[in-house]
């Protein structure tokens, strides 16, 4: 772990020094805001953050890739993945250590969203459940996003590809439960359960199932593992 504690502090040291990941945060924050007052000009606006949540899913489609087009993409323009890839370092401690970074920078933006629970506890008196189960699926739904952004930058030297790729995949994986009524039977219902929104939902509504976890850990770990068998190809070329 030594060796994906050293990749990782790399990265962060990138990401915290870079001023394009301070473009991407204060987006993000902005776009944040704006979810979260959209609808504080009601007559009687309720004390959630549900808004909030509901956008940054759909925020996270273009963050996730911004974050992540550079971790491999970068290396493999600049032709430093020969040099990483001869050192005494394995695949999935490469993989491994950046995708840390990203998640660590990541986690630092949702963290200062928090900025938006004090307003609400000092304006308010919202129920804490939904707040709690929403962040937990936020995490979640953020961690799941960046592994298939790894993937899509593991696989091509260009930054603006991996990132559209990456987005492609994002949006279909956020659109997919609309199968369930466009395709219809056990067919459409499967691709609808492959929907990373469809999982998500019950954690804006402050329900915390088991099912939904392991969804999206098992996104993540397999999009990783694709990221780690796609940096091994790259060593046999």
């Amino acid at each position: 772990m030594r060796t994906v504690r050293a990749v990782a502090w790399k990265e962060i040291q990138i990401f915290f020094l870079s001023p394009t990941a301070y473009i991407v945060g204060l987006i993000f924050l902005a776009l944040a805001g704006f979810f979260f007052s959209r609808d504080l000009g009601d007559p009687f606006p309720e004390a959630t953050l549900s808004p909030f949540f509901q956008g940054a899913v759909v925020i996270f489609i273009l963050l996730a890739p911004a974050l992540t087009m550079r971790l491999i993409a970068e290396e493999s323009k600049l032709g430093t993945i020969e040099l990483l890839l001869t050192s005494p370092v394995r695949d999935w401690e490469v993989i491994l250590g950046k995708y840390l970074a990203s998640l660590i920078f990541f986690l630092a933006l949702v963290a200062m969203s928090g900025f938006y629970v004090i307003l609400l506890f000092v304006y308010a008196s919202p129920d804490p459940g939904p707040i709690y189960a929403g962040y937990l699926g936020l995490v979640l739904y953020g961690a799941a996003a960046l592994a298939v952004g790894l993937l899509t930058s593991t696989l091509t030297n260009n930054q603006i590809v991996a990132a559209v790729v990456a987005m492609g995949i994002l949006l279909a994986l956020f659109f997919a439960d609309l199968a369930f009524g466009a395709v219809g039977g056990f067919p459409g219902e499967i691709i609808g359960e492959l929907g990373m929104k469809t999982h998500f939902d019950d954690f804006d509504r402050g329900i915390i199932d088991t099912k939904h976890i392991v969804y999206y850990l098992s996104v993540i770990t397999f999009f990783l593992f694709l990221s780690v068998r796609a940096l091994e190809a790259r060593r046999w070329r």
